[in-house]
């Protein structure tokens, strides 16, 4: 006869202690990144204690801008507009190869407009479906590898491409036309070597049923001028305030849950950063170990400085100490394939592959550190070549 054990149910005070540790313990996991980010400036507060001084740390027009475009993502999100894009390309391929370079191809361009995480975010679903719906799950490491290197390296080229790009682009002032001239040349390799890439998958024929979206006309068309407009915002062509006012306004009453869906987290992690690397410009011994090893190679150090601590807060750091934004620019971008830490992206993709193939982290791991750092040492080479020969 079998007795099973019944466990102590909890009550009162230790139910309530237990649920908040619960809850805290699921809320680190999915925010691996602000927690770290929060600690660290927690720890450095604790140097700087805050003052008045702690207000200039802040860069309010990176913030707007990246609330009001990630606001916008979610709610034509919300109409499966990029899904609908995204499966009419696809539906016209024939086989595997043109159906993953369709893909990278949408990641890739989709980084430029929307973000490398936002782009990750609606495209790497659609490549689950892709493989899963045709029966060839066993390509999903390598794709989903690849969409995740076009995210990173597709939004190099525009100043909102990727957040780390944002900040530099607002906080150096960069004309739109320098920035995209330094970028243009790792953008056309990154381009090069992705498609080259895609050309080792099997011509094997395909079938695919498209889900027959049908867009809302109306909403479409207003999301799509709001998009535009937190485009414009970023360019600065209009006051970053009026993206506070107007998007906000709007969505409350076209899609509340789009204003609910912001990946906050992602803002509160650059609020973080600001007030870590703020604290860390005002320490003198790091400003004099800085100092010192940006005068060596600043290309060169933040490309590294990415690999530990990600491209993001690198750029944020790296920017209190030099004034050579061009090779920092570089630097963070090329940064952002190598470790699974060099980029958020990476471990947005991370997220979505064990989602679907828990158990095989080991295997994914290798197989994405072999592709990242084969794309790293090409590129980091590449754009070391173009500093000697001052094309940048």
């Amino acid at each position: 006869m079998h007795h099973s054990i019944k466990l102590p149910r909890r009550h009162g005070l230790s139910a309530l202690l237990y649920r908040i540790l619960q809850s805290t313990g699921s809320f680190i996991r999915r925010n691996i990144v602000l927690t770290i980010a929060a600690s660290l400036a927690l720890c450095t507060a604790v140097i700087v204690p805050p003052d008045i001084e702690y207000l200039t740390y802040f860069d309010t027009r990176t913030l707007t801008c990246l609330f009001c475009t990630l606001a916008m993502v979610c709610a034509l999100r919300n109409i499966r507009f990029f899904t609908c894009i995204a499966e009419k390309i696809v539906a016209v391929t024939k086989n595997l190869r043109l159906s993953v370079l369709a893909l990278v191809y949408i990641t890739f361009l989709g980084s430029m407009l929307i973000a490398n995480d936002m782009a990750l975010l609606t495209f790497l679903p659609l490549g689950y479906i892709v493989l899963h719906a045709t029966g060839k799950e066993k390509y999903m490491a390598f794709v989903f590898i690849l969409q995740n290197i076009a995210a990173n390296l597709g939004g190099m080229l525009t100043p909102f491409g990727n957040p780390q790009n944002l900040f530099l682009y607002s906080y150096f002032q960069i004309p739109t036309a320098d920035f995209m001239g330094v970028m243009l040349i790792p953008f056309l390799l990154s381009v090069m070597m992705i498609t080259v890439c895609c050309l080792f998958f099997p011509k094997e024929v395909l079938t695919i049923d498209t889900s027959g979206i049908r867009l809302p006309a109306g909403r479409t068309a207003v999301y799509l001028l709001l998009f535009a407009f937190s485009i414009a915002i970023v360019f600065r062509f209009i006051p970053y305030w009026t993206g506070l006012i107007l998007i906000p306004l709007a969505l409350l009453f076209m899609d509340r849950n789009a204003l609910a869906q912001v990946d906050y987290p992602l803002l509160f992690t650059f609020v973080s950063f600001f007030i870590f690397s703020g604290n860390m410009s005002r320490i003198p011994l790091v400003q004099d170990f800085m100092a010192s090893l940006l005068s060596k190679s600043v290309l060169t150090v933040s490309t590294i400085s990415c690999q530990f601590i990600s491209n993001v807060p690198s750029a944020i750091l790296l920017a209190r100490f030099t004034d050579n934004w061009q090779e920092l620019l570089l630097g963070v971008n090329i940064g952002g394939a190598g470790t699974i830490i060099a980029s958020l992206a990476s471990l947005i993709t991370f997220r979505e592959y064990m989602t679907h193939n828990p158990g095989k982290a080991g295997s994914y791991m290798a197989k994405f550190s072999l592709v990242n750092f084969a794309f790293l040492g090409i590129l980091l080479a590449a754009c070391l070549l173009l500093v000697r020969l001052g094309l940048v």
